[in-house]
C-alpha cells in the first residue's frame, strides 16, 4: 500500500513538474517571470547552511522549504524570521505549525510580506522626480498541511494566496507548494522534493506573466554524531522555471543540542555565494524552548543579506 502511494505521489509531482516545465526553452528566462520575492528563502538557520534544506525540513519555516518536514515538529512552533535584501528591501515571515486532536496531521499558517520605503516618482521630462512618491510591495499568506503516511514518509501541501502591488496597480494570484519528504533510516539520511510556487499566471498590464515555479531534490545525512556533537551535511538540485540548474550544499555542527555553527554555498547562481550563521537553542522550562538564528550571505556585486529569526516552541 505504501509503495503506491508513494509512487503515486512522486508520479503527480514529476507530472507537474513537467506541467510547469513544459514549455521551457533552452535559454534562461531572467526577469520575465512574476513574483520574485517568493523565490527570496526565509530562516536563518536554512540560509547558513547554503539554502540545502529540501531534505532537512524539520521546524517551523518547513512550510516555506518543503510543508512535508511540519510533521517532525511534535509540539506548536512560532517562528518570526526577517530578512535584509539590498536596496533597502526587507522581507519578513512568520508562520506556526500546530496539530489538533479533532484533526489529522500537522497544520500551518504562515504569513509573509516584502516591503520598502516610498519611490520617488520620476519621468521622462522630469528626471529630478516630481514630488510625487508611490509605493511597492507584496505579501503572501499561507495555509499548511502535512501528515505521516508511514513511520518514514511524510507528504505536504502549502496554499498561498498572494498580493502584489506597484503604485495604483495590484494583482492577486494563488501558487501551492507539493513536498514529499522519505526517511531512509541509514545514517540519518533523508530525501527530499519539492515543487514550489506552482500556480496562476499574473496580468499586471495586459502581459501575463507565469509563476517562479522551483523543483527541488536534495539529501541531507548525520555525517557524525558522538556525545554532546553533532554534524548534519545536505546538498540539493534545484531546477527553477526562469534561470539554470543550480546546486545547493551545507553543513551544521550542534554542540549539546544548544550552539551551532553553519555554512553553505550557492552553486551556479548569478550573484549568490558562500553563507554561514549561528544558533542557539535555550530551554525555557520542561516542555519549552526558544532558538535564535542569525545569517550572513555574500550576493556579490549586490553586497550582503542577512537574516535573523526567533523560534519558541511549547
Amino acid at each position: 500500500m505504501f509503495r503506491k502511494v508513494f509512487l503515486g505521489l512522486v508520479v503527480v509531482m514529476v507530472l507537474a513538474h513537467g506541467i510547469a516545465y513544459g514549455g521551457t526553452k533552452p535559454f534562461e528566462k531572467v526577469g520575465t517571470y512574476t513574483a520574485q520575492f517568493l523565490k527570496v528563502g526565509v530562516s536563518a538557520r536554512a540560509a547558513g547552511m547554503g539554502s540545502a534544506f529540501t531534505a532537512v525540513a524539520d521546524d517551523a519555516t518547513s512550510i516555506y522549504w518543503n510543508p512535508a518536514g511540519m510533521v517532525a515538529q511534535t509540539r506548536t512552533q512560532v517562528t518570526l524570521n526577517t530578512v535584509t535584501w539590498p536596496a533597502d528591501i526587507d522581507i519578513y515571515f512568520a508562520a506556526a505549525t500546530f496539530s489538533t486532536p479533532y484533526l489529522p496531521g500537522t497544520w500551518g499558517i504562515s504569513a509573509r510580506a516584502l516591503t520598502m520605503d516610498p519611490q520617488l516618482e520620476r519621468t521622462i521630462y522630469m528626471p529630478e522626480g516630481t514630488n510625487r512618491y508611490f509605493d511597492a510591495g507584496d505579501m503572501s499568506f499561507g495555509l499548511s498541511y502535512a501528515m505521516w503516511f508511514t513511520d518514514r514518509f511524510s507528504a505536504g501541501i502549502t496554499a498561498h494566496f498572494i498580493h502584489m502591488g506597484l503604485a495604483d496597480k495590484s494583482v492577486q494570484a494563488m501558487a501551492f507548494d507539493f513536498g514529499l519528504l522519505y526517511r531512509i533510516g541509514i545514517q540519518g539520511m533523508k530525501l527530499g522534493m519539492m515543487i514550489q510556487s506552482l500556480g496562476s499566471e499574473v496580468d499586471f498590464d495586459d502581459r501575463a506573466s507565469k509563476m517562479p515555479t522551483l523543483f527541488k531534490l536534495g539529501l541531507s545525512v548525520d555525517a557524525y554524531r558522538r556525545g554532546a556533537h553533532a554534524l548534519l551535511a545536505s546538498g540539493e538540485f534545484s531546477h527553477p522555471s526562469d534561470n539554470k540548474e543550480r546546486l545547493n550544499v551545507g553543513m551544521e555542527y550542534g554542540f549539546n543540542e544548544f550552539f551551532y555553527v553553519r555554512s553553505g554555498y550557492n552553486i551556479d547562481y548569478d550573484t549568490q555565494g558562500l553563507a554561514w550563521g549561528l544558533g542557539f537553542r535555550f530551554d525555557t522550562s520542561q516542555t519549552s524552548d526558544i532558538g535564535v538564528d542569525y545569517a550572513w550571505e555574500d550576493l556579490g556585486f549586490l553586497g550582503q543579506a542577512h537574516r535573523f529569526t526567533l523560534n519558541f516552541s511549547y
